[in-house]
């Protein structure tokens, strides 16, 4: 399935049913009079956070969503039904923004979230509202209101406990597929990594989720490279495993460019829980790993070390690092007290 993580729809809700004008007209009956029933409610168009949904791709082929209109009133002064609500179903992390992709909807996290993007209009009035005692017999009803239309940007955040940050080549991908049954795609060449990825790793009896994102470079968020789109998807993450390349030369460089992007692109991703490993180290001599780790550290990195995603060597340790620090934050969201829980109806 291809993975897309943004899309553009188009949403109308139903129009309101329009009121009838009727009248009583009954055998053996005398008093007759209005009995015009009102326009029922148009459908509303609704988004739901559903579960085995992980890309937007089905709105590829479908970006216009339309709810039924309600039914009009009828004479006896029966109501017309409402119109039947149109419900979007959306993965888990999809953020809803207006046209101008800045105002924020709706931010559906958990499974079964709704949130109303577009409100049904009321129905008419029949005239049996109209009848007063200078006119008996009024003959006027009001139509259906319109219904509600806007076009709309679903932007997609994948939900990790941690993620995976690094300069092209430096081993991101190799280390996800060691630690999960994830598959990415592996090669010697850069950028072989051209959308995010998921995996659930254990660590004993530990588990938890981590994401793998395109590598990025120097000035990633002025659009070089494949920019810095996919820091979303991390910015849920607890933690963050910012992997070096042990190989490519200057580690310091390397470090200080993924933390001047992460910076520049903001989102609380440069203040988050950072775990840094000198990647590659089966590639390295002994020299050559104590001098790339106190070049790190020299950076600003705070306690890194050296893991080969090939060999296997310093992965367990990153793994109860990362568990640990996931650990302590699924904690500290927990304290928080969670927010009222909203329903558009």
């Amino acid at each position: 399935m291809k993975f897309l993580d943004q899309a553009r729809i188009f949403v109308r809700s139903g129009d309101g049913g329009n009121g009838c004008v009727s009248f009583r007209r009954e055998k053996f009956v005398p008093e007759g009079g209005p009995d015009g029933g009102d326009g029922g409610r148009g459908g509303h168009v609704l988004a739901e956070c559903a579960d085995g949904l992980n890309t937007l791709i089905d709105f590829r082929y479908q970006q216009h969503f339309k709810a039924k209109r309600g039914q009009h009133g009828m004479g006896k002064a029966r109501t017309g039904a409402a119109g039947g609500d149109l419900t979007i179903r959306v993965p888990a992390g999809t953020q809803i923004f207006e046209e101008d992709r800045e105002t924020l909807v709706a931010d559906l996290v958990t499974a079964g979230e709704r949130a109303l993007l577009a409100k049904g209009g009321d129905g008419g009035r029949g005239n049996i509202h109209f009848k007063s005692s200078v006119n008996r017999a009024p003959r006027r009803c009001e139509p259906g209101w319109p219904g509600e239309e806007r076009w709309l940007w679903l932007h997609l955040k994948l939900i990790a406990d941690a993620g995976l940050v690094g300069l092209p080549n430096a081993g991101k991908s190799t280390f996800l597929a060691r630690v999960s049954r994830a598959h990415p795609r592996i090669a010697d060449y850069p950028f072989t990594t051209l959308h995010p990825h998921l995996g659930v790793v254990d660590a004993g009896d530990r588990r938890f989720v981590l994401a793998d994102i395109p590598g990025l470079i120097e000035g990633a968020h002025e659009g070089k490279g494949v920019g810095d789109r996919f820091l979303g998807h991390i910015e849920r993450c607890g933690v963050l495993l910012h992997l070096v390349d042990g190989a490519a030369g200057d580690t310091a460089a390397a470090y200080r460019t993924i933390r001047r992007e992460l910076a520049a692109y903001g989102a609380g991703l440069a203040g988050k829980t950072e775990i840094v490993a000198l990647n590659k180290a089966d590639a390295l001599s002994a020299g050559e790993i104590e001098a790339g780790l106190a070049a790190l550290c020299d950076a600003g990195a705070a306690s890194p070390f050296a893991i080969s995603g090939v060999s296997g060597e310093g992965v367990d340790t990153a793994l109860h690092r990362i568990a640990d620090a996931v650990e302590a934050h699924r904690h500290k969201e927990a304290g928080r007290a969670p927010a009222a829980a909203w329903s558009p109806l």
